[in-house]
């Protein structure tokens, strides 16, 4: 992708996407065309796969198997260029305050920058600023993993808790369990996000307090969820060690320097970010402090280098090979253009089983905007929903609502061709699952190849799969921290890619404040029977039904 200004203000406003003309061209495209037919398609361009497959940063994408003609990505690539990605991209890179209604830049990107490299934001090189929590964070990490760093009587730490929601929570505990090959096994790592006592209860279940350390994740100090938790947690520290045992039990990772003290956790022992880094965009930075306890600050090192060349290939890339680009812009024709409503995301490999959860709100919260950057309400779909789980376990949930069911769901198919834990014939024979699935959603099983394998009449439509589901299929050499790093890039950069398309805001999340202020005078509510309604009917009643005091 070429260069741009780093200032944001040198960015001309979009246009509205239904003004842009590739964007009409692309629409009369798909009208003309007519709808794609998998088998036909692939019967009458032999070199379809090869045409439709491209490689970046360890990953190989094959989308041959996306409804879509030999002209179509062409035409989706005209209007990545007439929205602008190529020049919002490397306004990103830059520090450009793409997240303008909350006037932020938006620079994750940075959390993986090289130490011999420059990033000016406002005058001042956000790269050092980096390197020295990722140094902090590395001593502290060792002092863990050797024993160096004890609890309040000295024992060694056992028990590492994580307490976070959203991006603090869903990003460490999807890489926990992805790096499993790669962790200490001196060290078990928890995770505790749900302000459901059920969460924390379980988490402290069968554990010494005096081997247990927690890290306590809000960038304010101030977040709901996690803060009830944390006080909960030091509670119950307290009443087994007592007050003092605070600071050897408990660091943050906050911006919040005076409630952190006030907390009880020693300054030192905080860990910050900075406010260029959204929730779900943070795994890589001092957010991650328990993925690098688990597997080492090499191990890191070396997912931050997959982070990384990720961020190049897509820097770097022309758009026909552009690995990022290409995904977003399917993820445009099918939700935007075949009005398409979700995206299965199934990774073949259990080390991946928290991925979907962790795309959920990295897509979701990123695109879920009804609203363009002019404040009008879009005539377009945007995000889809995202849902998935690992396979084969799948196979044996949905997947049959999604070979014969009313709704066509597009599919993205996560390979390695090589296991972590390699064992007998697993690998192949999940890999083997895989691949068959892409070719029965693409080409399914006609009524008459049906009959042909002697099926009575009656049964013979129960046993017909239309086929023609779209579905991309990413595969790697092997699950590893560079490999695991790039393919969470590439996920971040082709959600970006649609929201430019889309011309909507990715970086920020006001549909997620509502609920959680109102919640504040339910609280009143439930807490005091006599307390005034302000509410509807329907609300004071659930009031009174789960006021924990009404019977």
């Amino acid at each position: 992708m070429p260069s741009a200004p780093n200032d944001a203000c040198s960015l001309p406003l979009r246009s509205r996407l239904c003004e842009c003309a590739s964007w009409k061209t692309l629409l009369a495209h798909h009208r003309s065309a007519g709808p794609v037919d998998l088998r036909a398609a692939f019967a009458t361009e032999p070199g379809r796969a090869t045409r439709c497959t491209a490689s970046g940063a360890g990953w190989t994408l094959d989308w041959s198997k996306q409804l879509m003609q030999p002209g179509t990505m062409p035409l989706l690539l005209a209007l990545a260029r007439e929205r602008q990605v190529p020049e919002r991209f490397a306004a990103m890179l830059g520090g450009a305050r793409l997240n303008w209604t909350e006037g932020r830049s938006v620079l994750h990107t940075a959390l993986r920058a090289p130490v011999s490299s420059s990033i000016p934001l406002d005058g001042h090189d956000v790269v050092p600023g980096v390197h020295d929590t990722l140094r902090r964070m590395e001593h502290f990490s060792n002092a863990v993993r050797v024993g160096q760093w004890t609890g309040a009587t000295g024992k060694r730490i056992r028990h590492v808790i994580n307490i976070g929601i959203g991006g603090s929570d869903l990003g460490p505990a999807m890489a926990y369990q992805a790096l499993q090959p790669w962790r200490t096994r001196e060290l078990d790592c928890r995770f505790v996000s749900n302000v459901d006592g059920n969460d924390l209860a379980i988490a402290l279940g069968g554990i010494d307090p005096e081997e247990t350390l927690f890290i306590v994740c809000s960038k304010t100090f101030t977040t709901q969820e996690t803060m009830e938790n944390a006080g909960t947690a030091r509670a119950w520290l307290v009443s087994a060690l007592g007050e003092a045992a605070v600071g050897k039990h408990f660091v943050a990772v906050s911006t919040n320097l005076e409630k952190v003290r006030s907390f009880g956790i020693d300054p030192d022992h905080m860990f910050g970010f900075w406010d260029w880094v959204g929730g779900r965009y943070s795994m890589d930075s001092a957010i991650g402090l328990s993925t690098m306890v688990a597997v080492g600050p090499d191990h890191f090192h070396e997912m931050l280098g997959g982070f990384r060349a990720m961020d190049e290939h897509a820097r770097m890339s022309p758009l026909e090979s552009n690995v990022p680009v290409l995904m977003g812009m399917i993820g445009v024709w099918n939700a935007s253009v075949l009005g398409l409503p979700a995206l299965a995301v199934l990774p073949y490999d259990q080390l991946l089983a928290r991925f979907p959860a962790y795309l959920q709100q990295l897509l979701m919260e990123s695109n879920g905007k009804r609203v363009d950057d002019h404040g009008d309400t879009v005539s377009w779909p945007t995000c889809p929903v995202v849902f998935g789980e690992a396979g084969t376990n799948g196979q044996h949930a949905f997947y049959q609502m999604l070979h014969q069911g009313t709704t066509v769901v597009p599919i993205d198919f996560i390979c390695f061709r090589t296991a972590a834990h390699p064992i007998g014939r697993h690998r192949m024979l999940l890999n083997a699952n895989a691949i068959a699935q892409a070719q029965a959603f693409a080409f399914g099983h006609t009524a008459d190849e049906v009959r042909a394998q002697g099926t009575k009449d009656a049964l013979v439509p129960h046993r017909s799969f239309p086929g023609n589901r779209p579905s991309s299929f990413l595969w790697s050499p092997a699950l590893t921290p560079a490999s695991f790093g790039a393919l969470i890039a590439l996920y971040e950069h082709s959600t970006f890619v649609q929201g430019i398309v889309w011309g909507i805001n990715s970086f920020d999340q006001w549909g997620v404040e509502l609920g959680k202020s109102l919640a504040v005078d339910v609280i009143k509510g439930l807490e005091d029977a006599s307390a005034a309604s302000t509410h509807d009917s329907s609300t004071d009643a659930l009031i009174r039904a789960l006021r924990a005091n009404s019977v």
